[in-house]
C-alpha cells in the first residue's frame, strides 16, 4: 500500500497522511496535480490533498481538478489542527529578521502576529511551510520562517515561538482520494457538483429543494467558475448521508435531472475530531486492502 501526499516532508499534508495511516509507505509530490495524477496512474493507491482551511477558505486547485479533470473520488476526510512556529537560525534574534518566509496561506494565518511582533519584516512566499525553513537558511539577509514544528525538527534551527497562528481554531481539512469512495458507515457525507446550461430565477433554489423536502442537511455550498464563460459557475454541495442511502439516492436523482452537468465526488465517513482514535470500521486500512 502506498499513499501520496503534497510534499515536501514536514508539511501538514504529511501529518494528515500519517494520521490517516502511519503503516503504509508515504510518497511526497511537489504539487497537488502531481499527487492526484500519481493516484490516477496507479503510482500510489490513494492521495492526500488539502481541500479547505478554516481561516483562508477553499483550496481551489484541488476543487477544480475534482470538478473538471480527475476521475478520483473522495474516500475519507481528515481534519488537522494547524499550529505554526516562528523558526530562526541558531544564535539569531527573531527581532532582527528582515524577511519572513512561508507558504502564502501560513503568512495569512499569522498576519496579526507578524504585524505585532515583526512589523518591519517583509513576508516572502515559499512553496510550502516545510521549504520555508530551507529558504530561511539560504537567505542572504537576516530571516525567519513560519513552519510546523515537524518541518523544523532535525534541521539545525531554533523554534523561537510556537503556536503563533492568529486563531486557535485554525484547522485544515484534507481529502483522501482513490478509485472508489468510502463504504457506508451511518455517519457519512456526500459531495457533489453541478451546473446549468441556462440560468434563471429560482434555478438553484429548485435544485436544492430536493434536499429540503427530504430533510437532508446541506453542510456546505460554494461555487467555482465553470471555465467556459464569464459569470457562469459550478456549484459544489456537501450534504449529510451516503449516496447509497435510499432517501439520499432519490434526492440526487432529482437534482441530476435539473442540472446540465452533475457529478458525485464521493461519499465518505465524516471526519473524527482531531485527537480521536483511528477508524476501524468500513473505509479503514483493513477495508482498503480487501
Amino acid at each position: 500500500m502506498t499513499l501520496g501526499y503534497l510534499g515536501p516532508e514536514g508539511t501538514f499534508s504529511q501529518q494528515a497522511a500519517r494520521d490517516y495511516d502511519a503503516e503504509v509507505r508515504h510518497i511526497p509530490y511537489s504539487n497537488i496535480p502531481s499527487v492526484m495524477q500519481a493516484a490516477e496512474a496507479g503510482e500510489v493507491q490513494e492521495a492526500v490533498v488539502p481541500i479547505e482551511n478554516s481561516l483562508e477558505g477553499p483550496v481551489t486547485a484541488t476543487t477544480d481538478l475534482l470538478i473538471h479533470h480527475s476521475p478520483l473520488v473522495i474516500r475519507r476526510e481528515l481534519v488537522v489542527p494547524v499550529h505554526h512556529c516562528l523558526v530562526i537560525r541558531p544564535g539569531a534574534r527573531a527581532s532582527d529578521a528582515e524577511v519572513v518566509y512561508s507558504h502564502p496561506q501560513a503568512l495569512a494565518q499569522c498576519r496579526g502576529y507578524l504585524r505585532r511582533r515583526l512589523p518591519t519584516a517583509e513576508p516572502v512566499a515559499s512553496l510550502s511551510t516545510a521549504s520555508s525553513v530551507t529558504d530561511m537558511l539560504a537567505s542572504p539577509v537576516p530571516a525567519a520562517a513560519i513552519s510546523g514544528r515537524t518541518a523544523a525538527e532535525g534541521r539545525g534551527v531554533v523554534v523561537a515561538e510556537a503556536n503563533i497562528e492568529d486563531s486557535s481554531n485554525n484547522r485544515t481539512r484534507f481529502l483522501v482520494l482513490g478509485r472508489r469512495d468510502g463504504a457506508r458507515t451511518g455517519s457519512d457525507k456526500t459531495s457533489i457538483c453541478f451546473d446549468y446550461d441556462r440560468d434563471g430565477p429560482g434555478t438553484l433554489h429548485g435544485t436544492l429543494g430536493a434536499l429540503a423536502t427530504r430533510r437532508i442537511n446541506m453542510v456546505k455550498i460554494e461555487s467555482r467558475p465553470d471555465k467556459r464563460s464569464l459569470g457562469r459557475y459550478v456549484f459544489l454541495v456537501d450534504l449529510e448521508g451516503h449516496r447509497t442511502d435510499p432517501v439520499v439516492a432519490d434526492a440526487l436523482e432529482e437534482m441530476r435531472a435539473s442540472a446540465s452537468m452533475f457529478k458525485i465526488l464521493g461519499s465518505y465517513p465524516r471526519a473524527a475530531e482531531p485527537g480521536a482514535s483511528a477508524a476501524t470500521g468500513p473505509g479503514s486500512r483493513a477495508d482498503r486492502l480487501t
